[in-house]
This record gives C-alpha cells, sequence and structure tokens, in this order.
C-alpha cells in the first residue's frame, strides 16, 4: 500500500511535544518485538488500541501500510489481526471510508489458514456476535484463497475454537471459480464439523483422502504404511505432515519413524526436534543427513532464523554430533543480522545474577544470551566497541572471521552491576548505545543512564558528554521483570531478548527519520 512521506502527509508534531502519533504507536509496537504478548493482552484504552483507532481514521493510509507489515513480521500475527479488526472498528464508528478499504485491510493480514479463524475469535470477544461485512468479506476473501485439503488437515481440528465449518457458516465464502475442486472441500468442512461420524473427503483431494485411508487402520497398522518402502515420498507426494503423521501414529514414533519422516521437515523443525531424535537413537546416517541440512547456508538463509535461536539449540543439547553443525549454522545466521551504520557502543551485563536461565526448560543463560547478541551486533556493526560489565567493565577484541563462540569465551564473570559507570566510563561520542542487562525495566538507569533521556531530539545536558554533540540514543534490552509498581519504561528500554531484537534499532532509527518498512 503506497504511502507518501510529504511534509503536509497525515497527522504532524507540535514542536517540544513529543513524536508525533505514527512514530509513538511505531516505536510502542517494535518495541514490543521481543514481548509482544504484553501487546496482545491490551484492552480498552490502552496506548496500542488508542493509537490505532484514532490512527485509522487520521491517517488510513499509513495504518494500513503498518497493518500489512505488522502480519509479515513472524511474532507479530495476533496483533496485526487485532490492529486489522480495530482498523475496521473506528472507521466504522467514525462513519469513515477513504483511504484503503476495511476488507482490503482484513485481507492483508489473512495469510495463514487459520487467520480467519484467529480474527473472528478475536472480533467475537472484543465486540460480540455482530460481525460487520467489510469483516465477512475480507474473511470469505481469505477462505477462498488459502483453503485446501492440506489447510484442513493442519489446522481444523475438534480443539480448534473456530471450525472451518463455523467460518463458512459465519461469512458465506464463495468457492474461487479457478478451483474447481472447492466446493466438495467446503461441503466437506462443514460435514466434518457437524456430521463428524459420516464425513466422506472429496475422492478427488489426494491430501484427504491418503489421511482418510490412514485414519481407517488401526494404530499399529498405520505405522506399518507408514514404513513401508517409498514411505517417506508417498507421504510427500500425498501431502501429509510430519506432524500429522505423529498425531495419526498415537505416540508409537520411534527411531525408524523419524528417519522416514526427517525428509518432509524443514530445517528449523529439525533443529526443534534434536533432542527427540538423541532420545529414540536414530542412526548415525539419519543424523549425518540432519546435521548436513542444519548447517548449509542456504537453507539458513531461507529459514530466516537468527543466532538466538541457534544459540539455544546449541546449549540446550548434550549431543557432540550436532554442536559442530549448530555451530556453523549460527556462524551463517550472523549474515542475517542487520548492519548498523557509525560507530555503536554495545555494553553487556556479566554480574553475577546473570548466569540464571533465560527461561523455564532451557539451558540458556542470560549472560550467553546477551553476550552472543552483543557479538552479533558489533561483529556486523560498521564499528563497534563491545564491553563486558559488572562491578567493572572490559573491552572484548574480535576480528572478521571469529567464530561466535569462539568470542563467547573471552566473556568472563564481573560481579555487581554498575552499568551508569560503565557507560560513562566507555562511552567515546559513539552514534548509540546498546546494553543488555538483567536490571528491571522502569527502573534507574533504564532511560536516564547518558546523558539524560535518550533520543534523537534530545540536547546533550553538557555535563559529561562531548560539546555540541547530541545525545546518544540509549537502547537497553532488560531480562528480569519490571517488578509492582514499577512506572512503565521508556521508549527505548524493552523487556525480554529474542531474535527479533537485532530489527529493533534500524527500524526505531529509520522511523525518527520518517521512513517506514511498508514503502
Amino acid at each position: 500500500m503506497a504511502h507518501s512521506n510529504g511534509p503536509d502527509d497525515g497527522p504532524q508534531r507540535v514542536p517540544g511535544s513529543g513524536p508525533d502519533p505514527r512514530t509513538a504507536l511505531f516505536r510502542l509496537i517494535v518495541g514490543h518485538f521481543v514481548n509482544p504478548e504484553a501487546l496482545t493482552a491490551a484492552g480498552t484504552g490502552t496506548p496500542l488500541i488508542v493509537g490505532l483507532r484514532e490512527l485509522s481514521v487520521a491517517d488510513p493510509e499509513w495504518t494500513a501500510g503498518l497493518i500489512g507489515w505488522l502480519r509479515s513480521q513472524d511474532r507479530m500475527r495476533t496483533v496485526s489481526l487485532m490492529a486489522a479488526a480495530e482498523y475496521v472498528r473506528a472507521r466504522i464508528d467514525a462513519a469513515r471510508d477513504q483511504g484503503p478499504s476495511n476488507r482490503a485491510v482484513v485481507g492483508s493480514v489473512l495469510r495463514r489458514a487459520d487467520d480467519p479463524a484467529a480474527l473472528i475469535a478475536y472480533w467475537m470477544e472484543r465486540y460480540g456476535r455482530s460481525i460487520p461485512k467489510p469483516v465477512k468479506r475480507g474473511v470469505a476473501d481469505a477462505v477462498a484463497r488459502l483453503w485446501n485439503g492440506r489447510a484442513l488437515l493442519e489446522y481444523d481440528h475438534a480443539t480448534s475454537g473456530y471450525r472451518f465449518g463455523d467460518i463458512l457458516s459465519l461469512v458465506h465464502a464463495v468457492p474461487d471459480p479457478a478451483k474447481p475442486w472447492q466446493p466438495a472441500l467446503f461441503r466437506y468442512a462443514v460435514d466434518r464439523r457437524h456430521r463428524p461420524d459420516t464425513a466422506e473427503p472429496p475422492p478427488a483431494d489426494r491430501a484427504l483422502t491418503a489421511h482418510r485411508a490412514l485414519l481407517d487402520l488401526p494404530v499399529a497398522e498405520r505405522r506399518a504404511a507408514v514404513l513401508a518402502p517409498g514411505g517417506a515420498a508417498r507421504l510427500a507426494a500425498d501431502g501429509i505432515g510430519a506432524e500429522e503423521v505423529t498425531r495419526l501414529l498415537q505416540g508409537t514414533v520411534d527411531a525408524s519413524v523419524w528417519e522416514v519422516l526427517i525428509p518432509l521437515m524443514e530445517p528449523l523443525a529439525l533443529v526443534e526436534q534434536l533432542g527427540t531424535f538423541d532420545r529414540v537413537g536414530i542412526a548415525e546416517e539419519a543424523a549425518g543427513r540432519i546435521a548436513e541440512r542444519i548447517a548449509d547456508p542456504a537453507e539458513v538463509a531461507r529459514a530466516g532464523a537468527l543466532p538466538l535461536r541457534y544459540l539455544a539449540a546449541h546449549q540446550q543439547t548434550s549431543s557432540l554430533r550436532w554442536s559442530e553443525a549448530l555451530e556453523r549454522a549460527l556462524g551463517h545466521a550472523l549474515a542475517l543480522v542487520p548492519r548498523l551504520p557509525g560507530r555503536t557502543l554495545v555494553l553487556v551485563d556479566r554480574s553475577a545474577s546473570m548466569w540464571s536461565l533465560l527461561g523455564e526448560g532451557r539451558r540458556l543463560t542470560k549472560a550467553d544470551a546477551a553476550s552472543v547478541f552483543g557479538i552479533a551486533v558489533a561483529m556486523r556493526a560498521e564499528r563497534a566497541d563491545l564491553v563486558q560489565f559488572g562491578s567493572s567493565s572490559a573491552v572484548v577484541r574480535f576480528r572478521p572471521g571469529d567464530s561466535v563462540l569462539a568470542v563467547l569465551e573471552r566473556f568472563v564473570s564481573m560481579g555487581g552491576t554498575h552499568a551508569a559507570e560503565a557507560l560513562r566510563e566507555r562511552y567515546r561520542g559513539h552514534d548509540r548505545v546498546l546494553v543488555v542487562t538483567d536490571e528491571p525495566a522502569g527502573r534507574e538507569p533504564c532511560d536516564t543512564w547518558w546523558p539524560g533521556v535518550p533520543g534523537p531530539d534530545t540536547a546533550d545536558p553538557g555535563g559529561s558528554g562531548p560539546s555540541g554533540r547530541r545525545a546518544a540514543p540509549v537502547y537497553s534490552w532488560h531480562l528480569a521483570r519490571r517488578p509492582p509498581g514499577a512506572r512503565s519504561p521508556g521508549p527505548h528500554c524493552f523487556e525480554g531478548l529474542t531474535d527479533d531484537a537485532f530489527r529493533m534499532v534500524p527500524l526505531l532509527e529509520r522511523a525518527e527519520r520518517g521512513e517506514w518498512p511498508w514503502n
């Protein structure tokens, strides 16, 4: 959705009043890339909902661009569905029809076969059972575009909140004329919902008929069918994925079955199952094929996973047969980390408390996650100083081409948390500062480290920094929960650390210049 960035385009900022509404909303959303759950729990009156509704009326083209772009961000799916619903509701309430149509904006976020049900569920919970025509039509368009036999197998289950048959009954989707098989599929989806005992899959749908043939077998015989000669090729041709096979086998998935399923799996799915492969004892030949795919630079680039994903897997496994492949994949993933221009100071907290685990059931410590994040940012930046801190601080040396895990070994435990002192000691006119710490956000020194409230519009107060320079923005990621009653963190203080953190600084800095990623 094209949008001009001219000086008179959309809501304007009053000098001295802070960021314009677009920048404020964009900051809010990008600031939650590492914990989108905090946004999806939002209700009426929160900054997200208020900002979306106001801009949907005041600047619908910009807001439509934002919403469509959000759906392309992996962990922002639910936020984008919420945003599309609020866009429609706000424009209906304001009786506005200028700009991108409500139907088109709804369609822009429905990109996976279960998205229509998720959007309907949000609307019903928030606004009740009366669904406006633009929502119904946008959902109906997506149903015709997205649904096929494989989608039905993957997303339409008895445990689903809204079944495919429910959505068809609500929106009365018309089959795509270019898909002559779709009317029978829609009838089957309704039958599965309301008459499951007698529902028969369309004979022309290979995935559904092959699935029914397996389902009709006793569980013990299903395993034999999967293991029969040519099993993997047959399953692939039938469009039945590894996840569906494991459901059909109901817990009887041993090494022999996994070795059949491995060719059907994406590399990141293989990474997630490494512990399972070790537990069931897959053959070394199969393990070798897995390692080759995980470490293939083309597969790493296609998957789009960044270093922390591979680090977590590396730390989680105790098997030497995966460690080299994961280290190589981590190195290839480094090329996907955005490059920061100018000079960057990266401060990594290595205080004693950072040796706690980053999450339950994981072996990855906060210290190692923070360090690898800092290493990756520094190695990809145009110029960077990488510093570890605790009671004191020390520069961590690295050279182009160094292994990320080799640089990680140069970090040590450094006692207490003295972030502000490290910042004052190590700042030398850098263009930006990145800090990763387990000091909770919303408490000093978040947003007040140096020199005053950070941001490109903040003047240097003249106490410590170079004369005449604007304040360098300080971006901080906080790995401890905010204590009850603590103030909300500022726009550059983020709670959590995931691979999404790598994209945040470039997005925020471009937004300060009025450059939006969907243009």
